[in-house]
């Protein structure tokens, strides 16, 4: 089988083609950037790169998937379509349908819009009830919205002055490298946009369960010391 790990980031597969245009993965192709960057390459992020393996491939997807119409067995892409500008989306959807075979799967995992909604509704009422909790509910709303309006990068914000003045200036901010969700989903118009480009037989899923065969040795969502890769997140599966 062949199976499309879209936007993966440093969680790959050996069972996958993994395609992404991050900074991670042109470390990880290019030795002389991976020597420059390595002084900046400390604690999570070295151990990140160091666990990208598979076959990866360096590529810039707003230019289209590099394979030929009907060529793929099943497409997979988690915390992607969120920062795809909502414009472009149907696009993108109709460039997936292209590549799968017929019966060809997609397997899409997003932050669920639904259930960060609903945690905001029962914060809301929780403070109504008790005003104690009121301190606490701020959090909820950053759940929803700070990724859609974050400035600077989440890892370069957390680093000494003189490294994070400089990565900002090499590398730019969240919105130039991808970070900002540009728009959220739940099950309903998830479904709308997939059956538009075409797909059929969409239906949620839980992050353990998919018709992709071989999934668990796959191992996308899950991680070395512990079950779900991705919390709190919307799995769902259509078909060409």
């Amino acid at each position: 089988m062949l199976v499309l790990n879209l936007g993966c980031g440093a969680k790959t597969s050996d069972l996958c083609d993994n395609l992404d245009w991050s900074i991670l993965l042109r470390l990880k192709r290019n030795p002389l950037l991976r020597a420059l960057a390595s002084p900046f390459l400390r604690g999570e992020r070295r151990e990140r790169l160091d666990a990208i393996s598979g076959n990866v491939i360096l590529h810039d997807m707003r230019k289209g998937l590099p394979y030929a119409d009907a060529s793929v067995d099943a497409v997979y892409h988690s915390h992607m379509l969120e920062h795809i500008d909502r414009e472009y989306v149907a696009a993108f959807q109709k460039e997936v349908w292209r590549v799968l075979k017929p019966g060809g799967i997609q397997r899409i995992c997003v932050p669920d819009l639904e259930l960060a909604a609903r945690r905001y509704l029962e914060s809301l009422e929780a403070c109504e009830r008790n005003p104690a909790r009121i301190g606490r509910h701020d959090a909820t709303v950053y759940t929803l919205l700070e990724q859609s309006v974050r400035r600077e990068a989440a890892g370069t914000r957390e680093q000494p002055p003189l490294r994070r003045w400089l990565e900002n200036r090499l590398l730019g901010g969240a919105r130039e490298r991808g970070e900002t969700h540009q728009w959220m989903y739940d099950r309903f118009n998830l479904r709308m946009i997939v059956e538009e480009a075409g797909f059929h037989s969409f239906e949620t899923k839980s992050w353990n369960e998919s018709d992709i065969p071989r999934w668990q040795e796959i191992g996308l969502e899950v991680i070395a010391d512990g079950p779900e890769y991705r919390l709190e997140s919307l799995y769902a599966e259509c078909r060409k």
